[in-house]
């Protein structure tokens, strides 16, 4: 399990050591935190279930059309290794904040099709993720 993580994490390297993630990141900060909706710049921690690894997550949510958001994770593993990735989330509102579902296909490396299922308010997002390897949770709130 550790050997496909680290193959996994030098695959992602190479395929996203060119990314606009950053750029993005350092662009949307100057961007107000928007009065409604979970759109914006998200920070905090990933937790396997299975297996208690864990690290720094970011995300940058944009906001799509008929409650589609795309979701850009960008997660770091064992400190050192970097990768990121996209969902498309379903939302919709719900009471004081807002339920969001979605799914993505990392690739049989990284365990093949992830389920996401979550709420956020304004300040604090949490999911939780599943696939046929893995299963666990992401804990983020709005960097200061």
């Amino acid at each position: 399990m550790i050997a496909r993580y680290i193959l996994l994490c030098g695959l992602a390297l190479l395929t996203f050591g060119c990314s606009t993630f950053e750029r993005d990141w350092k662009r949307a900060a100057v961007m107000p935190i928007p009065a409604a909706g979970i759109e914006g710049r998200w920070e905090g921690t990933w937790l396997s279930d299975y297996n208690s690894h864990n690290d720094v997550l970011r995300c940058l949510i944009t906001r799509g059309t008929n409650g589609v958001h795309q979701a850009r994770f960008h997660a770091k593993y064992e400190k050192v290794f970097s990768f990121e990735y996209k969902v498309d989330l379903q939302v919709e509102s719900s009471g004081s904040g807002y339920k969001f579902t979605g799914a993505a296909d990392l690739g049989w490396l990284a365990g093949g099709l992830y389920q996401y299922v979550g709420e956020a308010t304004l300040t604090n997002f949490f999911s939780t993720y599943r696939c046929k390897y893995d299963h666990g949770t992401f804990r983020m709130t709005r960097p200061k």
